[in-house]
This record gives C-alpha cells, structure tokens and sequence, in this order.
C-alpha cells in the first residue's frame, strides 16, 4: 500500500513543496529512504521506529521504501521525521488517509514519540498557503511563527500520538489563532539610550543622519573616546521594522535556527557584532549547502564592525558587493543562493595603531610608516561606500563630570521616524526604503541643486579630490539632511553638512 504525505524543506530562505511517498511491500524486512536525504534525513530511521514503537502503535516488518520528492534536490535535517511515521502509519492501515491531503506536516520526533521544534517554520508557513493546503502540522513551540502568516490554520502538537489524534477527527479541533497584540514578539526595552553619551554633540548628529537615510558610518577616534557605546546606541534610534521586513528578517533568523524561543516576529532591527577573526564565509555566508553569514543576519539592521583594520582584508574586501546590491550570492556545486543584505554598516578605528594620532592631549608614539600600512588595511573602494566619516575625539573632564544628560534616544527617533516617513512616501511602488539605496536615475530626480549649491559641491570636490561614487554620496546625505528638516529642496547648508562628513578620509588616507 502506498500513502502520501504533504511537508516542506527549506532551500536557501524559501521553502518548496516535497511529497513524502510511502510503500510497505512484501519481501525481505527493511527501510530505505531515497530523494537525495543527508545523514540527518537517513538517521530518521531510527527515530521514527523508536517513537512508532514507543506510542503503542506497530512498526510494520516487511519492505518499507520512502521517497523524498522532488528527488532532484537534497534533502536535509530531521523535518521529515514527522511526515515519514505518519506515512508508514497510513500505509499499513493503522490510521485513515482520506484527509491527510489537506495538512501539511513537519516536526522532529524524539524516540518516546514527542515532537522538538524545527528551524524554518515561517517560510514553511507561507509555503503551505501558496499550496492552499487547509492546514499545517507543526511542533508546539513553533505555532507562534506559522500562526504570523495568516489565512492558515496552524494546529501544534506535542507528540505522534497528538498529531495521529488531529488527522483522525479532522474537523473537530479549534486552529491556534494569534491576537493583534500577540503578532510582534515582546520586545525587550534596550538600557542603551543617547542621554547616556556625554558630549560627542557632533557625532550624535552624525549618527541621526545615518539613522534617517540608512547610511554607513566610520568612526574614527582615540581608545575610549565612546565609539563601540555610539555605535551600540544607533539601534535605538532607528525606526520600526515595518511588517515586510519583519518578515524577511523572520525568515532569516527562522532559517538559521535563531529565532527567540515563543518568538513569532522579529520586532527589533538586528544588531551583528562579529568578532575581527571571522572568515569571509562567516561575513557573506558558506557552506556545502550556502547558509546566511552575518551580513544577510544584518538585513534591515546593523552590522558593527569594531577596530576594523583587525579585520582581514579579504573578509572586508567581500562587503563591497552586498554594501553596493543590498544582496549576496553565495555559488556552490549543490546550489546557487541569493540572500538579502540591506544593511548599514558602523565600523570603528582607531586612526593609528597606538590610537593616538591626532589627539591633542597625548602624543601619538607610531612611526609614519606604521601609520600608513594600518590605514592602507582598509581600501579605497570600501571607504567610498561609507557614506559618513566622523572623527570622535578624546572627551574633554568638563563633559564627563557634567550632571547633564543629552537628548534621549526617543526624542531623536521621532525626528528619524519622520524622515524615514517623507522616504517611504517618495519611493513609494519601488523596491527602494531609504535616501541610501538610491541609484543615479533617483539621485537625479530627487537631487536637484541651484546654481549657488552647484559652486560649492564643485569647489568642494576640487579641493577634496572626491571619486563619482563619494560625489553621489554627498547628494544622498543631504537629501537625508533637508528631510530631516522636512524640506523639498536641497540647500547650501545641506551640502556643507553632508561635504564635512566626507572630509575625514581625505585627511588621513589623502
């Protein structure tokens, strides 16, 4: 007897429909899967003899063959443990499969026959309603991610004993249903806010910039100076996640196996922070099969990299491509995967290797070739894809013995909520979010100068020595600058803010 049973894997962050074909024939006792399974989907075997065993139920002793299909994709994880058990149970009779086409099933079984959770589930999800399948068959610590797709009944089980319960009395048992208020994940308050940083007036509003129009930073300072605390204070500044991206986030992080548990939306902007001796397969993501790095666990957030000269080369040398694209495409003999990387990057240096060159209190100890191969770690190319270069000097003993606290993180996301606002509204039926992601035709439309803000971006690019890319950026940061103070056009004094911002690079690597 033959059954079929409805699942789902997932292949890069997209899930595709895979049919698990049972057959129980005569002939010498055994149990093969085939489809291209990995080591964990073989392994299954054992798990799902054990939990059939272990529920009271018979595992059937003759020839028993399972196809994984398609069986031109590799298949991978204990996901199909689930679907395989409930297939064999049909196929020898032990319960009715007349309405095992509505639901889609997947779950890892322990040898007593419970269900742990699975990675993936959200696309998995969203699969099962493009296939109009009346139902989904999950574990029940992943019912809150299915349940955030909607138009989808989602029923949890705990065990095979459950899960044979539901199918058997189809009909009869209420869908999990989330409430409006239960679709975010509870969002954990930050203790990180702006009125923490003492002075560093300039930065902050450096920062605010980047904030509105999603532009990448350097900062560039002393040891000590409150780099890492700016830069770990930027995500409390930046808007919410708006439900598309809290998707795609979703996804992603549901995909690596790092969604909160009892999480059924990513309601925060990601925030990476790798370590200096990551590889460049842990930056864009790798692998056999490829699997996100930490750029694409970056999407929509921000990716941090401190004392950035510590960086390798190469591992620098491959965020040009996702910084320029906003994606990555990871090529493999098994697979070719392209995942999102719309991110903003926040790097931090010391402008020197001792840290002290340009401080005006202690004297730099570095010999000028020194200087000049610690700043030759980070290339030209890379540095003209950050928009924003800021110097953060030593703070002075007047602002760090002050009483007065600086303006608190809410007030300033107001402000960058509201320019983010006139963006969403400019680039509305594009694939654009925000003033960074603009291509040339954009910049043209919405970048128009007079004739008195055209001398001074020309003198500006003269006296700088400024490429065709940094040019552009200029334009961008100060369509960020005049919306931040809601105004259509670009002014003068837009432009020498956002021209001061690429100064910086000039002075130490010109």
């Amino acid at each position: 007897m033959i059954a079929h049973v409805n699942t789902s894997a997932v292949l890069g962050i997209e899930a595709y429909a895979v049919q698990v074909e049972v057959d129980i024939s005569g002939g010498f006792p055994g149990f093969q899967i085939v489809g291209l399974p990995d080591a964990a989907v073989n392994e299954s075997r054992e798990r799902v003899r054990s939990a059939i065993k272990n529920t009271g139920l018979h595992f059937p002793t003759t020839k028993i063959t399972v196809n994984l299909a398609p069986a031109d994709i590799k298949k991978e994880g204990p996901i199909f443990d689930l679907p395989v058990a409930i297939g064999i149970l049909a196929a020898s009779g032990q319960i009715s499969s007349d309405h095992l086409h509505n639901y889609l099933v997947i779950g890892e079984l322990s040898l007593d026959g419970h269900l742990r959770p699975v990675s993936g589930v959200l696309p998995i999800a969203i699969t099962a309603r493009k296939e109009k399948k009346a139902a989904i068959l999950c574990p029940a610590e992943n019912a809150r991610e299915a349940a955030v797709v909607g138009d989808l009944n989602v029923f949890p089980v705990s065990s095979l004993r459950e899960t044979i319960e539901v199918i058997s009395h189809h009909g009869d048992r209420e869908p999990f249903r989330l409430t409006e208020e239960e679709m975010a994940s509870l969002e954990v308050a930050s203790l990180d806010d702006f009125s923490d940083v003492k002075g560093q007036e300039h930065v902050k509003r450096a920062m605010e910039v980047a904030a509105a129009g999603g532009h990448n930073v350097i900062l560039v300072g002393p040891p000590g100076s409150g780099k890492t605390m700016l830069a770990r204070r930027l995500p409390t500044i930046l808007p919410a996640l708006t439900r598309d991206e809290a998707l795609e986030v979703t996804k992603l992080y549901s995909v690596c196996g790092l969604l909160p548990r009892q999480a059924s939306l990513m309601s925060s902007r990601p925030f990476r922070s790798p370590h200096h001796t990551i590889s460049d397969a842990g930056m864009i993501g790798g692998g056999a099969i490829p699997r996100p790095g930490e750029v694409s666990l970056a999407h929509s957030g921000i990716l941090f990299l401190d004392e950035l000269p510590e960086f390798k080369r190469d591992v620098l040398e491959v965020l040009r491509q996702p910084l320029e694209d906003g994606m990555v495409t990871i090529s493999r003999a098994a697979a070719s995967l392209t995942y999102p990387a719309r991110l903003t990057l926040v790097a931090a240096m010391n402008p020197c290797p001792c840290g002290f060159f340009m401080d005006a209190i202690k004297q730099c100890s570095c010999a000028p070739q020194q200087i000049q191969r610690y700043l030759m770690k980070i290339s030209g190319p890379l540095l003209d894809r950050i928009d924003i270069h800021i110097e953060v000097p030593r703070l002075r003993y007047e602002d760090l013995s002050s009483a007065r606290t600086g303006e608190p993180s809410k007030n300033i996301r107001e402000r960058v909520t509201r320019a983010r606002g006139i963006q969403t509204e400019r680039f509305a039926g594009t694939k654009l979010h925000c003033n960074a992601h603009m291509q040339s035709r954009q910049i043209r439309q919405y970048c128009t100068l007079d004739e008195s803000v055209k001398d001074l971006l020309r003198a500006a690019v003269a006296q700088l020595n400024l490429s065709a890319r940094a040019y552009d950026r200029i334009l961008k940061l100060s369509r960020t600058i005049a919306d931040l103070e809601s105004v259509d056009k670009i002014g003068v004094a837009h432009v020498a803010e956002a021209v001061q911002y690429r100064s910086l690079d000039r002075k130490l690597w010109g």
